[in-house]
Order: C-alpha cells, then sequence, then structure tokens
C-alpha cells in the first residue's frame, strides 16, 4: 500500500489542490453575488454565440482587412446582446455551466478514486469499479454537456438573429463533438477492465500464498 501510495502521491495532491481551488473560486463568486446586492455574478458577462457555419468572403472584406492576390478573408457573425433579458442570462448561463458541473464531478470522482487507490491498493475491485465510473462520466457526461451547451446557444442566437430560427440543424451547427473525452473515457472503461482482472489475479495470489 504504501507504493502505491508514493507513486499516486503527486497526482493525487495536485487533482486534490485544483479541486479545492474551484471550489473556493465558485464560493468566492457566489459570495460576491450576494453582498453585490444579490445581483448574481454572470449577470455582467456579455452574452454573445458565434455562427461559424455562416461564414462567407466578400470583397468589401477582403479590402477592409488588406488581404494579398490569391488569399481571402471569412467573415463569422457574432451575435451579442447588450441588455440581456432574464431568459437570455440563463440560456447563457447554460452555455457554460454543463462543463463546468462535468468538470467538477470529473475531478471528485478522480480524487476519490485516487485516495481509495492509495489507502487500499492499485489493485483493488473498488479502484477499478471508480475508474469505470469515471469512464463513463467522460463518455457520456461530455456528450450530455455539449448538447445542453448547443441546444442553450441556438435558443440564445434565435433570440439575436432574425434570420436564425432554433431548430435541429442550428443545435448539430453549433455543437463541437467532444472527441478527446469521449475517447478518454473509452480508454478508462478499457483500463477499468484491466485492472478488475488484476485484482482477481492478485486475490488469487495472496490467497495461493
Amino acid at each position: 500500500m504504501a507504493e502505491d501510495r508514493k507513486l499516486l502521491e503527486p497526482f493525487s495532491k495536485t487533482v486534490s489542490g485544483l479541486l479545492r481551488l474551484l471550489v473556493g473560486l465558485l464560493l468566492i463568486a457566489l459570495a460576491f453575488s450576494l453582498f453585490n446586492q444579490g445581483v448574481p455574478f454572470w449577470s455582467a458577462a456579455e452574452n454573445c454565440v458565434t455562427a461559424h457555419w455562416t461564414a462567407g468572403s466578400s470583397s468589401a472584406t477582403e479590402a477592409l482587412f488588406g488581404t494579398r492576390p490569391g488569399a481571402h478573408v471569412s467573415a463569422i457573425p457574432e451575435y451579442c446582446v447588450e441588455n440581456p433579458s432574464g431568459y437570455q442570462r440563463f440560456l447563457g448561463l447554460c452555455t457554460d455551466v454543463p462543463s463546468l458541473i462535468l468538470l467538477i464531478c470529473g475531478l471528485l470522482v478522480l480524487n476519490r478514486l485516487l485516495q481509495s487507490a492509495a489507502q487500499d491498493g492499485v489493485y483493488t475491485e473498488q479502484t477499478a469499479a471508480r475508474l469505470r465510473l469515471l469512464g463513463w462520466l467522460l463518455l457520456v457526461g461530455s456528450l450530455v454537456a455539449e448538447v445542453a451547451q448547443a441546444v442553450a446557444q441556438a435558443a440564445l442566437l434565435a433570440t439575436l438573429a432574425k434570420d436564425v430560427a432554433f431548430s435541429p440543424d442550428t443545435v448539430v451547427n453549433t455543437m463541437t463533438a467532444p472527441y478527446l473525452a469521449m475517447l478518454t473515457g473509452l480508454g478508462l472503461l478499457t483500463f477499468a477492465r484491466i485492472m478488475n482482472v488484476g485484482a482477481a489475479m492478485r486475490e488469487d495470489l495472496e490467497g495461493t500464498v
């Protein structure tokens, strides 16, 4: 167990410190909103949506940015609201909160995983189960968070642009598939299976000895 603790100690301390820092920043932001006459800390943020799929090029744009022969500039519109309504503030908040929730949940699961691995050992069924939980969280959670954020961005854009309506096509165009997070989740699920086999072999070895 002591060897496992030494192997995990640098990473474990980093994750624990990052989790404490993130929670501390959220508490400070919440306290600021309470002392600032109850105004939410996110209300001052600018709510903007970039419609990257509508990018286009024109002679006026190229003349404005001074392109060289053979080059062109694509103009990507960004829609922002100056005096957002309560509904627009909510949509703007939903464009960031899902990924933040996923980050906090991931750090909590990872921190608990590292703590249990340091106490009980790496090759245990409990460690494999928590590694599997982290894998599913990244695999499914990243996709759910991205869809939720895309829906919020599409709904916000529909309140700002005349020619863009809230539709499944707008949601899909707004999405960015979290390939890296999903592949990482699949990798963790694979390692969880390997660790589970290692835990069973360790129990058989201890029983033989």
